[in-house]
């Protein structure tokens, strides 16, 4: 770490800089769980997840305000909702020592953002004081990191893996790695604490994304609209045009299994998060042609120069460590999760969790 960011970690570390905390109305019940990343996309839909269970006794925070983005907490009960800059004075307050667990999902997700001093302040800073603040504290700590720090898969994508041999294809990816790299070396850690390498995840709430949104919501709008469907060609002998492969997660299996580690607190570590089971591109968009009920046509595209270098071919997640804590199976394969995703919210009027 060059002193330009042992500076930049000091600054963020100094509570004078941070803003004055001021309790929110609404917050009169002891929060419980905080949620970062609470008003995107993984974060939102683990707000839905908790509130399926009758939990609503939530901190959310976000970078994002509710006046710039409403509609992912919209339908959603919690206890109050701090910006990004409130959080740290609100840890240091009393009212803070009632949580149970922080669920970190707030990040810069941009798979091609090239301001690595960003990325390293939202993304490995950020992450590294709520761990040291849960360890002070002893709360546990459910964190996301990501399937990019696999790289191109030339070590595979099994996550017992040592993150310090790992070659993430892009700042986004060296940016999660650093911190998988950091946690691991920790003498000290919160009770319980999980960091999650998220697959190709799809499903409700994931709208704002723009380019980084899902192929699956993608397609659902080519395929509304235009009654096709654009595929990048493989470039690969290995793999015909189509038959990349990638290991799709649905986000309800994603929540779900979130809170089955809350409940079950099994070894503490980093954790793949995919099916487990690699399908086509293809397979993808059979499955957005059927539930539209048109027939499949495909559009063969070049890959772009800026992610030419970039793309991967196969990925598929190791679930070997995950199922042997006695850990539950995936429940959504991509056919079931696609006409969950298009019957009940992509076609409704209101599409939201």
């Amino acid at each position: 770490m060059n002193e330009g960011f042992i500076e930049l970690f000091k600054k963020l570390t100094d509570p004078a800089s941070q803003p004055m905390y001021k309790p929110h109305k609404e917050s009169t019940m002891s929060p419980k769980i905080l949620v970062t990343g609470a008003n995107g996309f993984i974060g939102s839909a683990m707000v839905w997840e908790l509130n399926q269970s009758d939990i609503t006794d939530i901190i959310c925070v976000d970078s994002v305000i509710l006046s710039h983005r409403k509609e992912p907490l919209r339908k959603r009960k919690y206890t109050s909702f701090l910006h990004k800059d409130e959080l740290w004075n609100f840890l240091n307050s009393d009212e803070a020592q009632s949580i149970s667990w922080v669920i970190h999902m707030g990040a810069c997700s941009s798979t091609t953002e090239k301001n690595w001093s960003f990325l390293y302040e939202n993304n490995t800073l950020y992450t590294q004081r709520l761990f040291q603040w849960c360890t002070q504290n002893k709360k546990n700590l459910i964190y996301a990191s990501s399937a990019a720090t696999y790289g191109g898969g030339e070590l595979g994508f099994d996550d017992e893996t040592p993150s310090e041999i790992l070659k993430p294809l892009n700042l986004y990816g060296d940016s999660k790695v650093l911190f998988d790299r950091w946690v691991v070396e920790q003498k000290t850690t919160p009770p319980s604490w999980y960091g999650l390498k998220f697959f190709n995840v799809y499903g409700p709430n994931e709208y704002h994304k723009e380019s980084m949104a899902s192929v699956v919501f993608k397609a659902f709008g080519q395929v509304k609209t235009q009654n096709s469907l654009g595929l990048f060609k493989s470039y690969n002998s290995l793999y015909r045009d189509g038959e990349q492969k990638r290991d799709f997660i649905y986000v309800k299996d994603v929540t779900r299994w979130m809170l089955e580690l809350m409940k079950k607190t099994p070894k503490n570590g980093i954790y793949n998060m995919g099916f487990g089971s690699a399908r086509t591109w293809k397979d993808l968009a059979q499955s957005v042609f059927s539930n539209l009920n048109k027939p499949m046509l495909i559009n063969w595209l070049e890959v772009p120069d800026n992610i030419k270098d970039q793309y991967q071919y196969f990925t598929e997640a190791k679930m070997k460590k995950w199922n042997s804590e006695s850990l539950s199976a995936p429940q959504w394969p991509i056919e079931k999760g696609i006409q969950d995703y298009i019957s009940n919210y992509l076609l409704k009027n209101d599409p939201w969790l």
